[in-house]
């Protein structure tokens, strides 16, 4: 058993030794006990095989647009928008599962997913091949939860983690997209593509506003916190 020092401040831990060292053993199982993370090695790293993927990502974003606008190639540009919504979850996987999470990562990879969302959106929304009120309502949710958290930073707030449900809407409304878009191109399975993106996406659509939703407790509670440590937003 794991033996802790003693608190000379504790006349208890003086004459009995052994049940400091149990107090800590049970203090592992309490409710609410959190062990300290281990100190992460390398997330100073910069080549990465996420962050290359994400690098890959941001470089193809302007071929999606010259596909779509500069060929007319909805098929194409179909294609590649969900293979590089595809690689927004396997970038995200491999970093934490292969180790190889960095901090350039963090910053760098919600940085390529807005940006592969706005492009991808709008450039669908200019190609008319999503129904307006659908990529509006999409576009507002984007709008309100992006200036709230732009607002928190400025405010010194700790950056909020995605939930489950987030994750889900993001996966969702990044196949619905596209099927919209191959709904618009000569592939033979259009009619299809248009029914299959109504399937992901108006519960993709749900999803998005329920996150967000859920994240107005925990603004509310990172808030508390920082008025709690303002020496940590300082």
């Amino acid at each position: 058993m794991t033996q802790v020092p003693r608190d000379p401040a504790d006349p208890t831990a003086e004459r009995h030794p052994h049940l400091g060292s149990l107090a800590h053993e049970v203090e592992h199982y309490l409710p609410g006990h959190v062990e300290e993370p281990p100190p992460s090695a390398g997330e100073d790293r910069i080549l990465t095989v996420p962050n290359v993927i994400t690098v890959v990502r941001l470089c193809l974003m302007p071929v999606f647009l010259w596909l779509l606008f500069g060929r007319e190639d909805r098929a194409s540009a179909a294609w590649l928008l969900a293979g590089l919504g595809i690689t927004d979850f396997l970038d995200g996987w491999i970093a934490r599962h292969f180790d190889q999470v960095s901090n350039l990562g963090k910053v760098l990879d919600p940085v390529a997913d807005r940006l592969l969302f706005i492009l991808g959106v709008g450039g669908i929304v200019i190609d008319g091949s999503v129904p307006t009120w659908f990529a509006v309502a999409v576009l507002v949710r984007e709008g309100l939860v992006g200036g709230a958290t732009i607002t928190l930073g400025i405010l010194g707030v700790r950056r909020i983690d995605v939930t489950w449900f987030g994750k889900a809407y993001t996966l969702l409304l990044m196949l619905s997209f596209p099927l919209f878009l191959a709904s618009h191109s000569t592939l033979g399975w259009a009619d299809g593509a248009r029914t299959a993106a109504w399937i992901f996406g108006l519960p993709g659509l749900a999803l998005s506003y329920w996150s967000a939703v859920l994240y107005v407790p925990m603004a509310r509670r990172a808030l508390e916190d920082r008025d709690l440590n303002p020496e940590v937003a300082a």
